[in-house]
């Protein structure tokens, strides 16, 4: 019996396992058997792996192949396993020297050509085998730059398995075609893109909406959520929209964060490896609860709209047009900042941390004017009721817009500040936040727990007094007493104050109550 040894990383979500691939070539019945509980497309892979290596020009071996994949009980699933299978298959064979794959990670699907195609989940897999004490990685050659954004790691692209096998071999490289691979498109037909925006957003574009500016800064400044209720017309979507612009890049180990979730759901731009800026999701109103949190069937789970939203920012706008459930799906996100997706075969998480923005017109048929809405109160009550009082509750900032004055459409436009100059007052807010969290896992006042706020960030007790009499009237929630709390810090960040004082305080309780049904 000749037995041979290479690795590569099964994915659950984002989290990834290393998994040896061990090949064995006894006697028996000839054909190769995959065992260690692979799923269709994996299974698949022993046709694949046959027409790779005949069309590598590489004899495949006509004997029993056991080919087993550990730990045996977690389940795999993919094309993600051809290149370590048949690499495993030809050491053992001897047709490669069996040391020189022992200690690689490989990751790619073989075409029936030999060709090694570009696969989704490269970069977190690459992680994974990182985290776990792997050195060298072989992915394909269209992957190459994303598998390289992980530090300390040696990776080597393939083309093709016969170009690998000579690699391995220590031969010259054989002459291939500088084929291109193409873009890479989803596996499904998820609809959800990130927004293409323009460089010419500015959020002087918007006249009037003073508060609503303001609100935007401080939504940037401590990623608080925002709610904006208003006629059509007023500017909701207009601000929503340039809200990104107030954002500063993601830090590096940010982005490497966000660029695993899209790279899992197979989202990267060509020629965009890592994702920089903060993403941007506006889903349309009939997207389900599955395409809005992830879901899927069996082992092919894909993150949803919250986690493509990860870091950044997720718009619904018309937000009472979404589904109740889709809406009501968005609580447990917006508090614990993760998504977790339970099937049958196991548990997949999905990083969620993000800033919603919702907008909503008062009534159905969302006259300009109230005195020309024709909808009945009930009607109206119906309407705003389907933004239920828990989500409302977990909202930091709300608004009730109305349409600019004529004076404000006509020379606001000057006396507008440009996204430039906000972003940078953004930017001293965030710093300040950073200082005050140093040492601890939080970035900014957003993420701060509750018990964690209240035992060392509560303000002092002349700050708290219109926060007190909320809660005594009945008019604050404990959770809502939270919210206000991270807002007043964040108020007091863009101010240059030390801790709130009752201005802050008294702000942030405005900015919480308004609008709220």
């Amino acid at each position: 019996m000749t037995l041979a040894r290479t690795r590569s990383v099964s994915l659950v979500g984002v989290d990834g396992w290393v998994v040896d691939v061990e090949a064995a070539i006894t006697s028996g019945v000839p054909g190769l058997h995959l065992v260690g509980l692979p799923d269709t497309a994996l299974s698949e892979a022993r046709d694949r792996v046959r027409a790779a290596i005949f069309n590598s020009g590489e004899d495949y071996p006509n004997r029993h192949v056991t080919v087993s994949l550990c730990p045996a009980s977690m389940p795999k699933k993919g094309s993600t396993f051809d290149l370590s299978i048949a690499v495993a298959l030809l050491a053992a064979a001897e047709a490669v020297p069996p040391q020189a794959c022992a200690d690689l990670v490989l990751i790619g699907e073989l075409g029936l050509d030999g060709r090694v195609r570009p696969i989704q989940g490269v970069l977190p897999a690459v992680l994974a085998a990182a985290n776990q004490g792997c050195q060298t990685v072989v992915v394909p050659r269209a992957n190459a730059a994303e598998a390289e954004l992980v530090p300390g790691m040696k990776v080597v692209s393939a083309a093709t398995l016969r170009g690998l096998l000579c690699l391995l071999r220590d031969e010259p490289p054989p002459v291939e075609d500088d084929e291109d691979d193409g873009p890479r498109s989803p596996a499904d037909g998820f609809a959800l893109r990130q927004q293409d925006f323009s460089p010419d957003l500015d959020l002087a574009d918007v006249r009037g909406q003073a508060e609503a500016r303001r609100a935007l800064e401080i939504s940037a400044a401590g990623g608080h959520h925002l709610f904006f209720a208003g006629p059509p017309g007023c500017g909701k979507t207009m601000l929503a929209e340039r809200l990104p612009t107030l954002m500063p890049p993601l830090e590096p180990d940010t982005a490497l964060e966000v660029t695993a979730i899209h790279s899992v759901a197979g989202t990267l731009r060509p020629g965009q490896p890592l994702i920089t800026q903060p993403p941007f999701y506006a889903p349309h109103h009939t997207a389900s609860r599955a395409s809005m949190v992830g879901g899927g069937s069996g082992r092919v789970l894909q993150p949803g709209a919250v986690s493509l939203a990860h870091r950044g920012i997720l718009f619904l706008d018309e937000a009472p047009e979404f589904a109740v459930g889709t809406l009501d799906a968005l609580r447990q996100p917006l508090e614990e900042g993760e998504v977790r997706i339970t099937r049958i075969e196991g548990m997949a998480r999905f990083p969620a941390r993000f800033t919603l923005v919702l907008a909503a017109n008062p009534c159905p048929c969302a006259a300009a004017k109230q005195i020309d809405c024709s909808c009945a109160p009930g009607t109206r009550r119906k309407y705003t009721s389907r933004l239920s009082g828990p989500l409302l509750d977990r909202i930091d900032l709300k608004l009730e817009l109305a349409p600019a004055s004529r004076a404000e459409l006509r020379f606001d436009l000057e006396f507008a500040e440009s996204s430039q100059v906000v972003a940078e007052r953004v930017q001293l807010a965030r710093e300040r936040t950073l200082r005050r969290l140093t040492g601890t896992a939080w970035r900014s006042n957003a993420e701060i727990p509750g018990p964690e706020l209240r035992r060392r960030f509560t303000p002092p007790s002349d700050a708290m007094v219109s926060a007190d009499e909320a809660l005594q009237r009945g008019a604050l929630s404990a959770r809502g007493l939270d919210r206000v709390l991270r807002v007043a810090w964040t108020i007091a960040d863009l101010t240059g104050h030390d801790e709130p004082d009752a201005d802050d305080v008294g702000g942030a309780l405005t900015l919480w109550s308004a609008g709220r049904q």
